[in-house]
């Protein structure tokens, strides 16, 4: 059972545990150090977990000074194990490289210290140094500025982790939602819905509900691709020819699986609710409602992974930057999301 208090702050049944959790800093540019330095400004916060941030340690004391967090405190430390009381440990990636903070301004450099920075987090992961990472927020365009090839995170951090099979998983409390396709084109999901890739994400999301969630049997709901579940194939052939079979298969193996629903009845009627995740067919298709829920606390998570890697579900945010108007909300939630799943983790190993 989790507990909450007046701050919104939550804990598992396991006070005792204080995972470590390395917190990428993101676009230097953008809302990632001001959402971060926002949580991290509630020292209750350490009662949960020891921070650790990955990121240009300038770049935050200037988002602090210009904030006016004067009592928020970075400083530079060799290891996740020289940190010194009253200070916030960062690890600091930049190597000397000047990182000059333009509120709002896609940067190249600010791309490339933002991922590098997540890199160096995944390392601190596989490594066992830390239980978990938070990523804040970074631009697709800088980051691609950069040279780098990965449209985002997700891919990123699952190739650093040799991982071929993993899926986006939006949560909001009970509300989960995985993704067949992800950062790709309109044009192309189409194509890349096959019988396969939906059973391969059906058996990700029922793993990861089953050991990062403490769901003992999880109940999943598909969606359609097209309009009214394809209306008996007038308005596409995918529901019958690759979705439906591919739930036929499922339910042979054992999984409960339900569907496929039509997208905007099932949200509409709050059907998501009677599940314990719902799996749809693209991005927009699962983050359009999932953000009109729950914008404020929504949680990015992605399952899979070897590791544990949470973020904010919202982006860098350029038009706001500075401005210090940022709500810190959904980076709380990534945090403590990540503690609770580094918890049940933790104590799995034990038992």
């Amino acid at each position: 059972m989790n507990t909450q208090d007046e701050a919104g702050l939550t804990s598992s049944e396991s006070p005792q545990f204080r995972p470590r959790i390395a917190i990428s800093s993101g676009d230097f540019n953008g809302v990632g150090p001001e959402v971060v330095i926002k949580c991290l400004s509630d020292t209750r916060l350490m009662r949960f977990l020891e921070p650790v941030i990955v990121g240009p340690v300038d770049a935050l004391n200037y988002h602090a000074e210009h904030l006016g967090f004067d009592e928020v405190r970075f400083r530079s430390v060799e290891s996740v194990d020289s940190a010194e009381a009253d200070v916030i440990p960062v690890l600091d990636i930049s190597n000397g490289q000047r990182c000059d903070v333009q509120f709002g301004v896609t940067d190249p450099v600010a791309g490339n210290i933002a991922m590098r920075a997540v890199d160096r987090a995944v390392e601190l992961c596989l490594s066992g140094e830390v239980d978990a990472m938070v990523t804040a927020p970074i631009s697709k365009e800088a980051i691609s500025l950069a040279g780098f090839d990965s449209p985002g995170h997700t891919e990123f951090v699952a190739r650093k982790c040799a991982t071929e099979s993993f899926s986006m998983m939006m949560v909001a409390d009970r509300m989960r939602i995985g993704l067949v396709t992800g950062h790709t084109s309109i044009w192309n999901v189409p194509k890349l819905i096959t019988e396969e890739v939906i059973l391969e994400k059906l058996r990700i999301i029922s793993s990861c509900l089953i050991r990062d969630f403490g769901v003992s049997r999880p109940r999943i709901a598909v969606l359609a691709l097209n309009p009214h579940a394809g209306e008996s194939g007038m308005m596409g052939k995918e529901e019958a020819e690759i979705i439906i079979p591919a739930l036929d298969k499922a339910r042979e193996r054992g999984d409960l699986v339900f569907g496929p629903f039509p997208a905007d009845g099932f949200f509409g009627t709050s059907g998501f609710r009677n599940f314990d995740a719902v799996l749809a067919m693209y991005h927009d298709q699962g983050l359009i409602p999932f953000k009109t829920l729950a914008f404020d606390s929504g949680v990015n998570y992605t399952a899979g992974l070897p590791i544990v890697r949470t973020s904010p579900d919202h982006g860098t945010a350029f038009d706001i930057a500075g401005h210090g108007v940022a709500r810190p909300t959904s980076m709380r939630s990534a945090i403590f999301l990540a503690v609770d799943i580094a918890r049940r983790r933790k104590s799995a190993l034990e038992a």
